[in-house]
């Protein structure tokens, strides 16, 4: 027998998070909270936890297909896909602000496939050594940094000595300490903040919306950036490269779902270390460790009984997640994502479009202008001073000239620092 009401709550779902992906700052984890909070008035009317739990995970899935239009188009990262504003942004500013939504579109999709395949095999790993990983997680952690750091190289620029990129180094050594510092304080603190309208507060909003979002806006509006007219423009990636951005991608995803405090943003640098990258492949891989992270989450809340997501948190609240519980909710990620990859193709398009007719300028400021009000609504005051002081960090990567992936110490030093 075909259950209507838990089509219509999976359309619901879907829908909330095609809300959530759109706007800036808003994040999955305020509609998990407050379905939660309604929870029992809407069980009240005939809907079951599992009707319930089938809302907050078809809006986990749908939100990271939508969340990366704003990352794109306009600079402001959710805390998720704070990296797809960097191979985003200049996808859009050559024009291809609609190729790089449908590349991330696809990164996410192939991300479930590939997740579907990894879920046995990961789950077994995962139950076993789950305490072997978390034990040297600051050790791998600290190894990845100081990776990153040896790949900075510069920018390549005829005439310069052999022995340029060693400043180079040193500055993306300075810009992942200075951003780590920032993190460290920030977190240590985080009992200051407190939204003035009573939503759920996130440190992470003022950080990331600061590093990646407002800077990246500033630089545009110093150097005179515009946007030029999207056009349609057709995917080249090989099959070779796409394939192993889908794996990464998911594999990355399963290492945000299995290991405490590991972010998608990190695992994204993590599953593309040491293999250079195109602004395409990076693009997919970051996507699929959202979608993957979304998908695993609910596996590792079945495996280890431990919720990594603020949606796995609502759902252990509503139900225990048995066996058969589990699989109905694998297929309705399914089906959600395949929902949700329509859909973000058929919305890249005329987004590319509306962008394209913006004086950008004022586009600029006004998503400045939204990114201070989100975070003194998400955080107050001391979040504006934390959403100010990230900002500043955020400029030093495009002004010494360095991967703007460096500030992501603002996360990677105070995990090392727990861990280790």
């Amino acid at each position: 027998m075909i259950d209507l009401p838990l089509f219509a709550c999976i359309a619901l779902g879907f829908l909330l998070g095609i809300i959530s992906g759109l706007t800036p700052g808003l994040h999955l984890n305020n509609f998990a909270a407050m379905l939660l909070a309604i929870s029992p008035q809407l069980m009240g009317h005939g809907l079951s936890p599992f009707h319930m739990a089938g809302i907050i995970l078809a809006a986990s899935i749908s939100q990271t297909f939508f969340d990366a239009i704003p990352a794109i188009f306009l600079g402001a990262p959710d805390s998720e896909v704070a990296l797809t504003v960097l191979p985003g942004q200049r996808l859009m500013l050559e024009g291809r602000g609609i190729e790089a939504v449908r590349l991330s579109a696809l990164g996410s999709s192939g991300a479930v496939l590939f997740a579907l395949v990894m879920i046995i095999p990961l789950s077994w790993a995962a139950s076993n050594y789950y305490d072997y990983l978390t034990k040297y997680m600051g050790v791998l952690l600290l190894a990845i940094a100081l990776m990153m750091i040896k790949s900075e190289m510069g920018p390549q620029i005829e005439g310069q000595g052999s022995l340029v990129h060693y400043k180079y180094k040193a500055l993306a050594g300075m810009l992942f300490l200075t951003s780590g510092l920032l993190g460290i304080f920030a977190f240590q603190r985080e009992g200051l903040i407190e939204s003035p309208l009573a939503l759920q507060a996130q440190v992470l909003l003022p950080l990331l919306s600061g590093i990646f979002g407002a800077s990246s806006l500033l630089y545009s509006l110093s150097t005179g950036t515009e946007i030029p007219e999207q056009k349609e423009s057709r995917i080249k990636l090989k099959p070779g490269p796409l394939a192993l951005a889908l794996f990464s991608g998911s594999l990355g995803g399963s290492v945000v779902a299995w290991i405490p405090g590991v972010s998608p943003s990190v695992a994204a640098i993590t599953a593309r270390l040491g293999r250079p990258s195109s602004p395409e492949e990076f693009l997919v891989s970051n996507a699929g460790v959202n979608t993957a992270n979304a998908l695993f989450s609910l596996v590792a809340l079945y495996v280890i009984d431990r919720p990594r997501s603020g949606a796995a948190a609502a759902i252990k609240e509503l139900m225990a997640l048995d066996q058969s519980a589990l699989v109905q909710m694998v297929i309705i990620a399914v089906l959600v994502a395949a929902a949700s990859y329509l859909a973000c193709l058929a919305a890249a398009r005329p987004a590319g479009r509306a962008v394209s007719r913006i004086n950008y300028r004022l586009l600029c400021l006004g998503v400045l202008a939204f990114l201070a009000a989100m975070c003194y609504a998400f955080t107050g005051l001391f979040g504006l001073f934390i959403f100010f002081l990230s900002t500043v960090v955020g400029l030093i990567a495009p002004m010494a000239g360095i991967h703007r992936t460096h500030a992501m110490g603002v996360l990677m030093l105070p995990l090392i620092v727990r861990y280790i």
